[in-house]
């Protein structure tokens, strides 16, 4: 047993995924482990073995896929923790890594739940961890009765210029092929980026036409799209524990033997934003209102308004909402406003008045009122209550 071991996690860490594994780590060391950590966020002894081994390390963290640092590292004895999503099992390297097929179900499961009847796959054929989230949407459509039509190119690596562009004018093409709405499940938030840009292209409306999720939910990325991206989050604080985990127990004496080849860890729940937040409607005039309602309803947004843009009278906008959403225009009003509310208090430091304001609403009070009313809490609650849970890294 090592009292002080010194420990190097080898990442690329400007990926949101990689510093939230960083985090997790931390958490993990804080109260299970004394390591002396180096961390290399370039992942530069990935690419050069020799310029990270010859620091005498006990234990080493990598999630990228380079063999040679793997192997190098066994012959030095080194105990060592795969975390890269490549599906390559390394002699003497416990792998972590994301249960793929399960994030595919994951995605079925959440289109299911809106009632889509047509799906589609936009991913990259020549990685591994793509293809797996691939076969695990088609599974459980199939289970359920259902097609799917996948989109795949080879994912250069390194993105050359004028890469991501013409892989856009292909996906538009096979956008418009598509019956619609459809549902489309993406490898991860990068290639949803791609069918976003493709859908404005095609002149496709998002969700109302395409519904799209993505995978691993990267935040600024799924914050930058044009609607906001759904995604499957990957339990990151899951990943970074059973890693941490299994090294230390290494570092305490245990033979790597002793713990599994590999881990899949299962994904968190969807992270629902505006691509996904939709029903399967087919009625075109209540889809316009549904996208109206939720691009309007913080700005004060009526359900007059809402049928006169929509051309039908509001007694038959009503009839057909209850038909196909199963709730009245109003509600799905009130509902609109929430869900910013909540956004807003997990996320900013505004003044009840300010989110009132922001969010449609004349006065604080009434604000109050309506969310407790929606939420069973007051918003000063959920706020503490998120705060508290971020604090926690959940």
């Amino acid at each position: 047993m090592i009292d002080r071991p010194r420990v190097a996690l080898v990442l690329r860490g400007w990926l949101e995924e990689n510093l939230n594994i960083l985090h997790g780590l931390a958490k993990f060391k804080r109260f299970n482990a004394q390591w002396h950590v180096f961390v290399d966020d370039q992942a530069r002894g990935a690419d050069n073995p020799e310029w990270l081994l010859d620091q005498g390390w006990d234990g080493i963290i990598c999630k990228e896929s380079s063999d040679e640092l793997f192997v190098k590292a066994r012959e030095r004895r080194i105990a060592c923790i795969d975390m890269s999503d490549d599906g390559t099992k390394r002699k003497g390297c416990p792998k972590v890594r994301p249960n793929n097929i399960a994030i595919g179900h994951k995605g079925a499961e959440h289109f299911a739940e809106k009632g889509f009847r047509h799906f589609a796959y936009c991913g990259f054929g020549n990685e591994l961890w793509s293809c797996e989230r691939r076969d695990g949407f088609i599974e459980a459509l199939t289970l359920a009765g259902k097609s799917c039509q996948v989109f795949e190119t080879n994912y250069p690596g390194v993105s050359r210029p004028g890469w991501e562009h013409n892989e856009e004018e292909e996906m538009a093409k096979w956008l418009d092929t598509l019956p619609k709405p459809v549902a489309i499940l993406t490898c991860n938030d990068l290639r949803a980026m791609h069918v976003i840009n493709a859908c404005h292209q095609a002149e496709l409306r998002v969700p109302e036409e395409v519904a799209i999720l993505g995978i691993n939910n990267d935040s600024a990325r799924c914050e930058l799209c044009a609607p906001s991206l759904s995604s499957i989050p990957v339990d990151v604080s899951e990943y970074s524990r059973v890693a941490g985990a299994t090294l230390e127990g290494i570092l305490k004496g245990a033979h790597h033997s002793q713990f599994r080849e590999e881990t899949l860890v299962d994904p968190l729940e969807v992270v629902t934003r505006r691509s996904t937040s939709i029903l399967a409607v087919e009625d075109p005039s209540v889809a316009q209102a549904l996208n109206l309602i939720r691009e309007n309803a913080c700005k004060g947004i009526t359900v007059e308004e809402v049928a006169k843009s929509v051309h039908i009278s509001r007694s038959l906008l009503e009839k057909r909402f209850r038909k196909y959403v199963g709730k009245s225009p109003q509600v799905e009003i009130r509902h609109a406003q929430v869900m910013r509310i909540k956004q807003m208090l997990a996320e900013t430091e505004y003044s009840l008045a300010q989110v009132a304001e922001m969010t449609g609403f004349e006065h604080p009070e009434y604000m109050s009122v309506v969310f407790k009313r929606l939420t069973k809490v007051t918003p000063s609650a959920y706020r503490r209550k998120s705060k508290a849970l971020a604090a926690m890294g959940m």
